[in-house]
């Protein structure tokens, strides 16, 4: 594996215009250990099995200054004596580029559907293996292999022993069974993440490789490092396991916590560092899903909803509330913020997994919804920026978000004026609140005009 990826990178820094190209091998955003264990082991493969001249490169789908916020990937590589360094990452490969010089073949590990932001490179996906819900759209000139086990590792374990057996080293198997184990939680059956693949898989590792350190060992060494967010930032916890979704003027994010919500509610500046993060990141609404684990090692789920929009709130939290497949069984519980909605996930079984869909569903429904006035999307970038007391460059209007500790604002600063759709305005005090309606009437209103002067008015808005 080591050479493997000594060779991948090297052929990617003296690629010129004459060579065949690459075939990238890259799983998702959260880039967590099945999605990187996916790519790396499936590149190697393809390395092995593909056609004279071409090169696989597994990608990790992250800049690798984000890399060591994924713990427990570090320590699965430091397990298994592979070098950082050997890594290649997305902001080391310009696959844009690639693509455009007709240089790029693209295999989707762990995720089938490529995110809005990549759309570019759907011309040059060749192959999909995951295990999350299908959404992908069926081509006769690119295999699709999905079905929903616990872990995407468990279906590269399944294509190598078919196909390539004799490439399964201790190394290598290490990667796939560590994988395996920490995605269905050391096997047991009450986490809800393991199914019979999974088992026959790890078991038939264990058999051929004796040596493989012991399950529950592991497993627990795995789950250490996962949870270990001691000196993280908020941003940098919310990072840590994050995807993202978005539809019409909406962009969102699912992150995964790992403590429980009372703990992380009680962050000293929380409420100013989510308003910061969602602008920095220029995401309108927050969905942070918290897990611990009982003594028993059953997990304890929590969920919030986070956005500075009242509309955005709402509407998402209604969403996952009414959610029946699955239903989530949400209890709300209290929370320090007016614009953090929290709940008890009575489903422990619910992982992200099974949530997305339910927030990609919502995210449909509100593109249909948003899109006949044609209008939106300027509010759209209204509304992005989730502080209204933050302008581009990162820098502060008089108006910052500030925990609710019931203190005013310096009345000898007057405010600055700011863009009034935006719930939280210092000037919206003590008047009405502009409905959905209105603002999409307004904006229809405004469309139908066609002078400059209607024009800068938009913008001003």
């Amino acid at each position: 594996m080591e050479s493997f990826l000594r060779s991948s990178r090297d052929a990617l820094k003296s690629l010129s215009r004459d060579s065949p190209g690459l075939h990238v091998v890259m799983g998702n955003e959260a880039c967590d250990c099945d999605s990187m264990v996916s790519a790396l082991t499936f590149a190697y493969f393809l390395s092995k099995t593909l056609e004279p001249g071409k090169v696989a490169v597994p990608v990790l789908n992250i800049p690798r200054a984000e890399f060591p916020l994924r713990t427990d990937n570090v320590f699965l590589l430091k397990e298994t004596s592979l070098a950082q360094d050997l890594l290649v990452f997305r902001d080391e490969i310009n696959l844009q580029g690639l693509h455009q010089a007709k240089q790029l073949a693209l295999t989707l590990m762990d995720h089938n559907v490529l995110p809005s932001g990549d759309a570019f490179l759907e011309e040059a996906v060749v192959e999909v293996i995951d295990h999350h819900l299908l959404e992908r759209k069926p081509s006769p000139v690119c295999p699709v292999t999905v079905e929903t086990v616990g872990s995407c590792t468990t279906l590269v374990t399944e294509r190598i022993l078919q196909k390539a057996p004799d490439l399964l080293d201790q190394q290598v198997a290490q990667l796939l069974y560590g994988t395996i184990v920490l995605d269905c939680v050391n096997m047991a059956p009450e986490a809800g993440k393991v199914t019979p693949k999974d088992s026959q898989y790890a078991v038939l590792l264990e058999s051929r490789f004796p040596n493989l350190p012991p399950r529950g060992a592991l497993f627990q060494s795995l789950q250490n490092a996962k949870f270990d967010v001691s000196g993280l930032t908020t941003e940098q916890m919310l990072l840590k396991d994050m995807k993202a979704a978005s539809g019409g003027d909406l962009n969102l994010a699912v992150s995964v916590v790992y403590m429980t919500l009372e703990a992380f509610l009680q962050r000293r500046g929380l409420q100013q560092e989510l308003c910061e993060f969602c602008h920095k990141h220029k995401y309108n609404l927050l969905v942070a899903m918290t897990i611990s684990f009982r003594e028993n090692n059953e997990p304890f789920r929590q969920l919030a909803v986070y956005s500075s929009s009242a509309l955005y709130r709402e509407e998402m939290s209604h969403a996952l509330q009414k959610a029946q497949t699955p239903s989530l069984d949400l209890s709300p519980m209290s929370s320090p913020y007016h614009d953090v909605k929290a709940y008890i996930q009575g489903n422990t079984l619910a992982s992200r997994k099974k949530v997305l869909p339910i927030v990609k569903d919502f995210l449909k429904s509100w593109e249909k919804k948003t899109a006949p006035s044609g209008n939106l999307d300027d509010l759209g970038d209204l509304e992005g920026v989730c502080c209204p007391g933050m302008e581009e460059g990162g820098r502060y209007h008089s108006h910052q978000c500030t925990e609710d500790s019931g203190m005013e604002e310096d009345s000898n600063v007057p405010p600055t004026p700011m863009n009034s759709l935006v719930e939280g305005c210092p000037l919206d005090d003590g008047l009405p609140k502009i409905s959905e309606e209105a603002i999409v009437e307004k904006f229809s209103r405004m469309a139908s005009r066609d002078e400059p002067e209607d024009e800068k008015g938009a913008e001003e808005l």
